[in-house]
């Protein structure tokens, strides 16, 4: 991912005002606010139209048409909403669009489900359910058996198990096929390089990016090898070295979703208070103690992620979980990593939707669509502030916020 100064004001943004807004009563003029654009570019002071679901302009000195809606927001924040590349969602149709929604409520507009989804829930993904997130999947994934893990992944044994499945998959048209490379401290057999070569390859034969949950350093380098497109985690067994390294570099279209765990430090977490019921965040403060040994795994990977990140890695933002509220924690996690707020920002926003193939997501610009946070402060001052939110608009509408979904 690319250094950028997000302090500067793009003096050519006016490349992403270029269509024109009809003087229509659907136009809404979001007027005043600091845009934070998703690619790095920071404007001081700048206005958002929103013609429906879809920005017309968005940038400093944007006539406002007549008879459109005014929205003042002097002293407010915007930037895009956020994409989540990694989670994994409710088994139900009825559970899994309420886990959407309630991403939408804390500011994500997409999220991507590794490998545990039915093939019947599939169809969800073409749905555009008011107040919800949009849903990718990678319906179900490929790993060697796990007796005692998940059933709803594909246990495969050889080659031609892995290469028939990922046939299956393609048949099913999912945004991706994932695969799990790890023994799970030497619980299970894991794929071998022989196998998830092959299922890597018949992926890419068939349209398809392979992302890959892994731990150790020696299956990193041998995914790259097998030409992976994603890493579904950090490595966590220990530092990377500079021929991972330089092999990464060779390699730059790959994708790490860094998916750190738990800081293993006491976090505040008052700001959760009234988006969930009392006993959930209770439960929440009960874990939330300091664990040096929690610690240290973390900063195995917050080094890693670190390293990756100085040498200009295309990083994303993921979470790993089904906690709609996760996303801010991971940015706050990253950063304590060591990449910087302006860095976490690009990684959740255009890195996100670009790895996803959201043509329509990721940025503050002409023919997006109008998916935005409106905060009461600063995330580039702190990345905790993307908690403090005043609105969230999702495809051109107002998110209820009024009460959390149950």
């Amino acid at each position: 991912m690319r250094r950028v100064n997000a302090l500067s004001i793009a003096a050519t943004f006016a490349a992403l005002s270029i269509v024109s807004a009809p003087a229509s009563g659907q136009v809404t003029a979001y007027e005043g606010a600091r845009l934070i654009v998703g690619d790095g570019t920071v404007i001081g002071s700048g206005t958002i139209l929103v013609d429906g679901s879809r920005i017309t302009q968005a940038g400093a000195n944007v006539a406002v048409p007549a008879g459109a809606t005014r929205v003042n927001l002097a002293g407010k924040t915007v930037m895009p909403m956020i994409i989540d590349t990694h989670v994994h969602l409710s088994p139900t149709r009825e559970r899994l669009i309420a886990d959407l929604k309630r991403r939408a409520y804390y500011g994500v507009s997409a999220a991507m489900s590794m490998g545990a989804d039915n093939y019947e829930l599939l169809p969800i993904r073409q749905e555009a359910i008011p107040g919800a997130a949009r849903f990718l999947s990678a319906g179900r994934g490929i790993t060697m058996p796990e007796p005692g893990r998940m059933t709803t992944p594909y246990w495969i044994q050889s080659v031609e198990e892995g290469r028939k499945s990922v046939g299956e998959l393609a048949d099913r048209k999912v945004d991706m096929v994932k695969i799990w490379v790890d023994d799970w401290r030497g619980k299970y057999k894991k794929l071998t390089p022989e196998i998830y070569g092959a299922i890597i390859d018949e992926a890419h034969k068939r349209g398809l990016r392979v992302s890959a949950h892994l731990f150790d350093l020696d299956d990193a380098k041998g995914l790259i090898r097998a030409n992976l497109d994603a890493f579904a985690h950090g490595v966590r067994d220990k530092d990377i070295d500079d021929e991972f390294v330089a092999m990464w570099k060779q390699r730059p279209s790959l994708v790490l979703i860094p998916n750190l765990p738990d800081r293993g430090v006491k976090t505040d977490l008052a700001w959760l208070k009234g988006s969930m019921p009392d006993e959930e965040l209770d439960k929440l403060e009960k874990a939330n103690v300091d664990n040096p040994a929690t610690n240290t795994f973390f900063n195995i990977q917050g080094r890693n992620l670190a390293r990756l990140a100085k040498e200009g890695v295309r990083i994303t933002m993921g979470t790993d979980g089904n906690r709609p509220w996760g996303a801010h924690i991971e940015m706050e996690d990253m950063v304590a990593a060591g990449m910087t707020p302006a860095q976490v920002l690009v990684a959740a926003t255009r890195n996100g939707a670009e790895f996803l193939r959201l043509s329509d997501a990721g940025t503050l610009a002409a023919g997006k669509s109008a998916d935005f946070i409106v905060l009461d402060a600063n995330p580039l001052d702190s990345i905790t502030n993307t908690r403090k939110i005043s609105s969230v608009v999702l495809r051109g509408a107002a998110v209820d916020r009024s009460k959390p979904v149950q």
